[in-house]
């Protein structure tokens, strides 16, 4: 199992519609073949000193292994979404784990 998770932060100064636009390219991901888990979240409002809840949108995918994300990082779907929507963020963080 590899556990592939992202972390985005939009810039402040995005539209509603255009964050609109951001979630629902990320919901496209969720349509590439070798994704066996997906999810899209939002920070919890809660308040730790250990939680960081200051991205915009979480995104939480899993694969059987290295070769599925593989696909998944080269794939036609991934890589419109990138094109499309890198513009938006102004951070980005990834967390790959086996």
């Amino acid at each position: 199992m590899l556990v592939h998770h992202v972390l985005f932060w939009l810039k402040p100064d995005i539209t509603k519609e255009q964050k609109k636009a951001f979630r629902e390219g990320l919901e496209s991901l969720k349509n590439v073949e070798t994704i066996k888990s997906f999810h899209i979240g939002v920070p919890l409002a809660i308040e730790r000193a250990v939680v960081d809840s200051s991205y915009t949108f979480s995104l939480f995918a899993i694969f059987d292994n290295i070769e599925g994300y593989n696909v998944y990082q080269m794939h036609s779907t991934h890589l419109k979404f990138l094109e499309k929507f890198k513009k938006l963020f102004e951070k980005i963080i990834i967390y790959d784990s086996i």
